[in-house]
């Protein structure tokens, strides 16, 4: 054991400088172990995979080598709210414990920051539709004149999708950069300047991956130079990864930019006349194309697109209208930085869709069975095989279309070996039947350091898992009315206090509609802003929480007004998804087996993220209940039976009632009944 992870142990131990310093701190073993080997890795500058189950402290277990090891520290979280809670909660209090002066910074992505310039552009723009809108930037100005970071999370009530929020944010698109005449008070730069004299920055995975992408194609960096590297939710990152390697473009970018040439043209003489008629031709081509869109699905491959004369039509019309565009451009650049700026998007989205619609091989279809269930999947028989997926995704009021590459291990480990660095990545989901092959296949590690810490929580005495008799395959016609006839007896047992996660959007509303005027009160995604639904769930004491795939994660609710969690079907990804069946197309090419190499431990990894809303606490109680009969009826349900905690099991009703009124027997059989359909063994994270 290292010299740095003795003094990691000794700071989190019995005694330590933690307990000493924080209330309500217990030391854990896992928690000492995790700590330790991140230490090790560390010091030797090695990869560490670890999973660190709920309840283990892995927040903890980093920031102290981190903060111990005086090396230049960057920790990444999946989400902008779990980097505000790092930042603002946990490494406050750790630091202060451990009484180093170690400095740190909160770093996020430049739409997280008020763009003084473009709110100076929208003052006075008569873009608002509502009165609403009105007061709320007049609250952003006034804000504007106090604030020391700009940092847009300040404005509390402003939801994440607000309207104003392109105006008063930059993109990397849109910023004049040194041009700009905020730029000594900008507070992205600002922001930049402070993580580069921290010891320890926090960020999150989208701003890590912006950055290796821009190194990738050597226009620079934004973070800056780091001796460790910390992922947590590190099981996020392939598939943001994918995203930030390609590229894309969107009807509401094209939008902005029209917009931008208008109010721009306000200080420069002529301009106007120029611009005009350009702006115009883009804007009706955007609308005429997303009407001809209308006949597609709402996302799919480009040759499905394209295949539809209205939708190939309209996007020569776009490209058409953007190269009138640059080109007037062009012809008025020179007059102010913002113009320029403006000719510079204009000539990038040119050139962006001109990549997307002709690079790469068109391909036909094929069907193949997996799960009993055909899946259309892109074919190439002669063609070589593509690096890339392009498709489009639909959205209410309009569009993107992306390249999205199907391996990013590649640039991933070249960054990596790059760096020199250590790197940790960790969760609570990184395993598939205590194994971390898939995982490490897709971030490029060829033979890390691995280590599991389950979760401390008393499973046997905390939760029970409840897999119901008699419901239909959930393809069946009836299977969601089975569902809510077999729910309701649960929720009756629980007095509500339920989170309900669906695979589809569709049944999460069809469930809505049954439940309405139950007795318990009921959040519905989508029928509130996240936070907000969360927080009124909490509060309600006994309330039913309806939500979909995005609520697997963050969902982080301790005490009795989370006592079941329900899930409806084994989270499969979509079929209609074009770039899972290019990169299932893509296994088999290659030999594998599309569905035991990517489609089964994705989703177990997804089912884990669920189940584990359930128990956040040494003291939280509750019942899973797993919908899905392929669970005992399929050979694959092993799998997923295997991966999760060693959850107590029955699959009684009754025993779910007694559960609830604290008569559950201890020494009851934790098995499943003889007559179980290909009965899983019990439990356990072996």
């Amino acid at each position: 054991m290292s010299s740095l992870a003795t003094a990691s142990r000794e700071a989190l131990s019995e005694g330590g400088a933690l307990a000493r310093q924080l209330d309500a701190f217990v030391p854990r073993p896992a928690q000492l172990r995790l700590t330790a080997a991140i230490a090790d890795t560390f010091q030797q500058r090695d990869v560490l995979l670890a999973e660190a189950g709920t309840g283990t402290g892995k927040t903890f277990a980093y920031l102290v080598p981190a903060l111990l090891s005086g090396l230049k520290t960057i920790v990444s979280t999946g989400t902008r709210a779990l980097q505000d809670q790092l930042y603002h909660r946990d490494l406050p209090r750790v630091r202060a414990a451990l009484g180093v002066g170690h400095r740190a910074a909160l770093l996020k992505g430049r739409a997280n920051y008020l763009c003084r310039y473009r709110l100076d552009q929208a003052r006075g723009e008569p873009r608002f539709a509502t009165p609403e809108q009105v007061a709320q930037f007049q609250r952003i100005a006034t804000w504007s004149g106090r604030t020391q970071y700009g940092d847009i999370a300040e404005l509390e009530g402003l939801a994440d999708d607000s309207p104003l929020l392109p105006m008063v944010t930059s993109t990397m698109d849109n910023c004049l950069g040194t041009d700009c005449p905020f730029w000594s008070d900008c507070f992205v730069v600002q922001a930049r300047q402070r993580a580069q004299e921290a010891d320890l920055v926090v960020v999150n995975h989208h701003l890590l991956l912006a950055d290796l992408a821009l190194k990738q194609e050597g226009f620079g960096e934004i973070l800056p130079g780091a001796q460790a590297f910390v992922i947590d939710e590190a099981h996020q990152l392939p598939e943001l990864a994918a995203n930030f390697f390609g590229e894309g473009f969107g009807m509401r970018p094209w939008q902005e930019l029209t917009r931008d040439c208008l109010a721009e043209c306000r200080s420069v003489a002529g301009a106007q006349a120029t611009l005009h008629a350009p702006v115009a031709t883009l804007e009706l081509a955007l609308r005429q194309l997303r009407e001809a869109m209308e006949q597609l699905p709402p996302r799919g491959t480009r040759w499905r697109a394209l295949a539809v004369p209205d939708v190939a039509d309209g996007f020569d019309a776009v490209s058409s209208a953007l190269l009138q565009l640059r080109d007037a451009l062009a012809i008025v650049r020179e007059a102010s930085p913002g113009l320029d700026a403006c000719h510079a998007r204009a000539l990038e989205g040119v050139s962006r869709l001109a990549r997307w619609l002709e690079d790469g091989q068109e391909s036909g279809g094929e069907e193949w069975e997996i799960d009993d269930a055909p899946i259309e999947t892109p074919l190439l028989p002669e063609a070589p095989e593509p690096a890339s997926c392009y498709w489009y995704e639909l959205t209410p009021r309009g569009f993107r279309c992306q390249r999205t590459p199907m391996d990013v291990s590649g640039p991933l480990r070249e960054h990596r070996e790059r760096s020199m660095a250590a790197w940790v990545f960790t969760s609570a989901t990184l395993t598939v039947d205590g194994g971390f092959e898939h995982l490490a296949k897709r971030l490029g590690l060829d033979d890390p350091d691995t280590l599991v810490q389950p979760s401390p929580f008393d499973w046997q005495q905390q939760a029970l898992c409840y897999l119901p008799r008699q419901l239909p395959d959930p393809a069946a016609r009836g299977f969601g009315a089975a569902l809510i006839a077999t729910l309701k007896p649960v929720l009756e047992a629980s007095q509500g206090r339920a989170f309900l996660l669906f695979a589809s959007h569709r049944a999460l509303r069809e469930a809505a509609d049954a439940l309405r005027g139950g007795p318990w009160p009921l959040f519905v995604q989508g029928e509130a802003p996240r936070a907000s639904l969360l927080q009124r769930f909490r509060e309600s004491g006994n309330g039913v929480l309806l939500g979909s795939a995005s609520f697997r994660e963050g969902v982080d609710v301790t005490g009795d007004a989370l006592s079941v969690v329900v899930i409806d079907k084994l989270p499969f990804a979509a079929p209609d998804d074009p770039v899972f069946e290019a990169r299932l197309d893509a296994i088999r090419r290659e030999g594998g087996n599309p569905f035991r190499d990517e489609q089964l431990p994705q989703a177990v990894i997804a089912l884990k993220q669920g189940v584990g809303r359930l128990i956040r606490s040494e003291t939280d109680r509750g019942v899973l209940v797993l919908c899905d009969p392929r669970l005992l009826s399929r050979g694959y349900g092993r799998v997923f039976l295997d991966s999760l905690p060693p959850f107590r099991r029955t699959r009684e009703l009754a025993d779910v009632q007694a559960f609830f009124a604290r008569q559950w027997a201890p020494a009851a059989d934790e098995s499943l009944p003889d007559d179980a359909d290909s009965p899983a063994p019990p439990f356990s994270l072996s």
